[in-house]
């Protein structure tokens, strides 16, 4: 009886390491499996994300090397390096914001008690810009062209203004 008592035991053991085994085997086996599925979806979406930001950021100074090129071709000893330039430019264009009247580049003239003031900037190439602006209540864009003096001070020019109604 004890003889056969501890045979049952150990077949009943035997059959649990067996069965745990098998469970963590597979588990590992799934889980494996699952974070390559993971991994692969995750890379898809990071390339599907950088390849929309490419194509976002294909008109932009930072990746248009014949604009930049017109910079280095210029004479170079007087030139701002473009990657001074985007931010010096934006600079100069929102410091006009603190105009009484407004930002006198948005191509619009106060409408409202609020004045315009450009919010967001974007140097497309060696020449124009485009910005967002509005006056609390009343949005539009501007497409401006932009110049560099001799001096390194810059001037801008409406080219075309747009406004959005409310």
């Amino acid at each position: 009886m004890r003889k056969s008592l501890l045979l049952y035991a150990f077949i009943l053991i035997a059959l649990l390491n067996i069965f745990t085994y098998m469970f963590y085997s597979k588990e590992v086996a799934f889980e494996k499996e699952r974070y390559q599925k993971v991994t692969k979806r995750l890379k898809d979406s990071l390339n599907s994300v950088t390849t929309k930001l490419n194509d976002a950021n294909y008109f932009s100074l930072e990746n248009n090397e014949n604009a930049q090129n017109y910079f280095d071709s210029a004479s170079s000893e007087k030139m701002i390096p473009y990657e001074k330039l985007i931010p010096y430019v934006t600079e100069k264009l929102l410091d006009l914001n603190a105009n009484p009247k407004g930002n006198p580049y948005t191509g619009q003239d106060q409408i409202g008690e609020n004045k315009f003031i450009i919010n967001k900037v974007k140097v497309l190439n060696h020449r124009w810009i485009i910005a967002d602006f509005n006056d609390g209540e009343i949005w539009g864009e501007v497409l401006l062209k932009y110049f560099i003096n001799p001096d390194e001070s810059i001037s801008f020019e409406v080219n075309q203004s747009v406004l959005y109604q409310k």
